[in-house]
């Protein structure tokens, strides 16, 4: 199989993932180990950069006018519900960062670690099984709730197999919050937190003497970019209409078997 093919899987798998609550990181850790892929490690930089914007692409276009109601309300300075949404998003990228800084380095070992993916993907079940179940009550996503879920991101993002969409959804619904409220919220404070890692990503290439594509088919990043934006405009869509009509069971269902099935590898067969 050509690198422009397996670029392209992954760039599926990241732009489906990165929406759906079962775990982008997870997903691509399983989808590299299938698919053999072994890029070196200024090459794996390097795409992830390039799969990482395509995924805030493809938030920016989903939820442009959110978007633009963000900033008008961050540089109102009224004290409406835009500038306090605003607000909240900034809230909850606090702690997200906080956990990042503190815990990258003591986490950044477990990514490569199938065991931990499949025994997160169980966790990530349980929180979807019992938002679930929660009722719908059209309560909007509070200050102090807006921190806690925040928290669950940055664990989220540094955990492979704990979905950051599933973890985060889950926790404002099981806080009381209207689920498509929920939805919403977690699509819009992901993306700062996207936006930061490529950020960071180019630092610590340029720290490192720069990026170069010269080890990897050109073809392979614009075909992995294309395929990650265009699954992350779908997934995108699909997901809030999926939490409105309470099918998060569905993908619980999915991540026992996904887990279980990489636990038994990881243990048994690796």
């Amino acid at each position: 199989m050509s690198e422009i093919i397996k670029a392209i899987i992954v760039g599926i798998v990241q732009g489906l993932t990165e929406f759906l609550p079962v775990s982008s990181s997870g997903h691509i850790v399983i989808a590299q180990e299938i698919l053999n892929i072994k890029f070196d490690e200024e090459d794996n930089l390097l795409f992830a950069i390039v799969l990482h914007c395509a995924t805030a692409l493809s938030t920016i276009v989903i939820f442009r006018k959110d978007i633009a109601q963000i900033f008008k309300g961050l540089f109102q300075f009224k004290n409406n519900e835009e500038f306090q949404f605003s607000l909240k998003i900034v809230l909850s990228m606090i702690p997200a960062a906080l956990v990042g800084v503190l815990l990258k380095d003591t986490l950044e070992e477990l990514f490569s670690n199938l065991l931990v993916v499949g025994c997160m993907l169980l966790v990530t079940a349980s929180l979807l099984y019992f938002a679930d179940k929660a009722k719908n009550t059209g309560k909007s996503v509070g200050y102090k709730d807006s921190f806690i879920i925040g928290i669950a991101q940055g664990f989220a993002a540094l955990l492979p197999g704990l979905s950051r969409s599933g973890s985060t959804i889950s926790t404002s619904i099981l806080l009381g919050n209207d689920k498509s409220k929920a939805a919403r919220f977690s699509f819009l404070m992901v993306l700062p937190l996207i936006l930061g890692a490529t950020a960071k990503m180019f630092l610590d290439a340029n720290e490192t003497g720069g990026l170069s594509i010269d080890g990897m088919p050109i073809g392979a990043l614009i075909g992995g970019f294309i395929a990650a934006f265009l699954s992350g405009l779908l997934a995108c869509k699909w997901m809030i209409e999926l939490v409105k009509k309470a099918k998060l069971t569905y993908f619980s269902v999915y991540c026992v078997i996904v887990g279980l099935l990489v636990i038994s590898y990881a243990m048994f067969l690796k």
